[in-house]
């Protein structure tokens, strides 16, 4: 049997990149897709990606920041797959800046994203799931777990979802729902640009020698979806090519 069959799974920041991986390897296992992103111009070829990999698929436009969002995004989920099993707190922004230079919009705006955002999603997902069980999976970084001086407002924000995911799972373990926290390292998607000389910098910091692919990360959250890790909740899964090993 396929490893999520008759499961649903809701991914955000599910049209491209990490979320898209996940959505095409979670239909590739038996599982009906819900794909959100707050862009919708690329929903059409998200959704027929996932579907060409086995899976029903549907898309919804969803700002993770906002919590009315979330309400109607579970319900919809719920209207169309009869309720959801996996959540995949993927959406997130990136924004460089040190303590000292980043502004305080700059802050406010990352942190509403990755860190309000999952909060909401970890909130609605239990409330959703406390019934029938199930698996969160927060995408945290590498920068949940060290320092850079260049990210303040990233560092934060992934840090504080390390944390709140911990928290949550003391909490939800009473519900058999399972939540855990994923730190990639530096993945080839659109927000890492493709500038040849950063890339190359990028590669050198990695010691397994390249960087990862939106696969990689995928196949990490297929785990932590399936029942595979069934005793595993409140830790951290790294997927870094040894960039915290050193």
């Amino acid at each position: 049997m396929s490893r999520l069959q008759g499961k649903t799974a809701l991914i955000t920041g599910g049209a491209s990149g990490i979320g898209l991986a996940s959505g095409i390897r979670f239909a590739q296992e038996g599982a009906n897709v819900v794909l959100t992103d707050i862009s919708d111009t690329r929903k059409d070829d998200a959704v027929s990606q996932v579907e060409a990999a086995g899976g029903k698929a549907v898309f919804l436009k969803h700002d993770v920041t906002l919590e009315e969002d979330w309400q109607r995004v579970f319900k919809e989920a719920e209207e169309a797959f009869g309720r959801v099993d996996i959540l995949l707190n993927n959406a997130g922004i990136g924004l460089r800046g040190n303590v000292e230079e980043t502004s305080y919009d700059d802050w406010k705006k990352v942190i509403d994203v990755n860190l309000n955002g999952v909060f909401l999603g970890t909130k609605y997902g239990v409330i959703h799931m406390k019934e029938n069980g199930g698996s969160i999976i927060n995408v945290s970084s590498i920068e949940g777990l060290i320092g850079d001086p260049g990210i303040a407002a990233y560092n934060a924000s992934k840090g504080g979802v390390r944390i709140l995911t911990k928290s949550a799972a003391l909490h939800a373990a009473q519900y058999k729902i399972r939540v855990n926290s994923i730190h990639p390292g530096y993945i080839k998607t659109p927000m890492i640009g493709s500038d040849p000389e950063a890339m190359k910098y990028l590669t050198s910091l990695h010691p397994i020698g390249h960087l990862g692919e939106a696969e990689d990360v995928a196949n990490m959250a297929l785990f932590l979806a399936s029942e595979e890790s069934k005793f595993s909740t409140g830790s951290e899964f790294v997927v870094d090519g040894g960039y915290t090993a050193q």
